[in-house]
């Protein structure tokens, strides 16, 4: 993870599923998507203080401590969304206290990774930010910074930042405009990419229809048009029934013994300059499912275009220009 100083398997868990926003999800079975990754080889857990008000943090903390996996498990968290959205709200002060409430729910002294989780756009182009997170590196506080972003004009400007070692942005077989410049950008700055919503919250499964209900604590149920955040978190903006049209004819694309969904994490895996992709998972089934992506074949050629042909004819009208 290049300016990091960390080397990370390509395949790490997102926890957002474990705290909030997903349908409900134990306690148990929590413990046991992050032990099934871990025991799987993941060393990439992607977490923030605002998924459950603190529970992702808590229980991501409370089972690698657990395991005695600290040092050995880089954890990112992110910070940010707990207060109205106002450039001034991103302060030296509220950093502390905000990285404080982590390492609190984290259960460490040092954060691994801590990401400012798509602030907005006048953040980056104030140098106080950025000086106030690079005192916080000296002090011990957390090892490195990223930002999450929503749009890859967020992404280089994150990038040209010199003490930035990380941008998570969204990228997927419905979401190719990073490849553009993002990823190229990153690579030459040595910036590491961690690919997030890989399978567009769970529409490049292939496991969903025109039938389909989510339950109301969802987001893919409230947050449709953007209600509660921004829309291109659910179904990476793609409106629904777009989705599912593509994610038909990208089904033809995938070979034998291989799941819709590991084809689309795949087709993550190859894009240079990726460091790591963060699937979330309920249970343990899909933690193995995703992890098997490791012995998946690259994607031909032929598989790569047809990609592309689907995203330009049928998404891109969608999402391209927005974000």
């Amino acid at each position: 993870m290049g300016r990091a100083g960390r080397d990370v398997g390509v395949i790490g868990l997102g926890a957002w599923q474990l705290g909030a926003d997903w349908g409900e999800v134990s306690d148990a079975d929590a413990e046991a998507v992050l032990h099934t990754a871990l025991d799987e080889g993941v060393t990439f857990l992607d977490t923030a203080d605002v998924y459950g008000d603190g529970r992702s943090e808590r229980v991501v903390g409370r089972v690698v401590r657990e395991r005695g996996d600290l040092g050995r498990v880089l954890v990112a968290t992110k910070m940010g969304r707990r207060v109205e959205q106002r450039p001034e709200a991103y302060s030296r002060e509220a950093f502390l206290a905000w990285n404080d409430r982590s390492r609190e729910n984290l259960g460490v002294d040092t954060v691994d990774l801590v990401q400012l989780h798509c602030p907005p756009s006048e953040v980056y182009d104030d140098d106080r930010v950025f000086d106030a997170l690079d005192e916080m590196v000296q002090a011990g506080r957390l090892a490195a910074y990223g930002v999450s972003v929503e749009t890859v004009d967020q992404a280089l400007r994150a990038i040209a930042r010199p003490g930035v070692a990380s941008v998570q942005v969204i990228l997927n077989a419905l979401r190719l405009k990073p490849l553009d410049a993002v990823l190229p950008a990153a690579r030459e700055a040595g910036v590491g990419i961690i690919a997030r919503v890989p399978l567009a919250s769970g529409l490049l499964s292939g496991r969903y229809d025109e039938s389909t209900r989510f339950p109301a604590d969802d987001h893919r149920h409230y947050n449709r048009s953007g209600e509660a955040f921004d829309v291109g978190e659910t179904f990476s903006g793609v409106p629904y029934e777009v989705g599912l049209a593509a994610v038909r004819e990208l089904a033809g694309l995938v070979p034998e013994g291989v799941t819709t969904a590991q084809f689309a994490l795949r087709w993550v895996v190859d894009q240079p300059g990726v460091t790591v992709v963060i699937p979330g998972a309920r249970n343990p089934e899909q933690v193995r499912g995703n992890t098997a992506v490791d012995g998946v074949p690259p994607l031909t050629d032929e598989q790569q275009a047809g990609v592309r042909e689907v995203y330009d004819r049928l998404v891109r009208p969608h999402v391209h220009d927005r974000w």
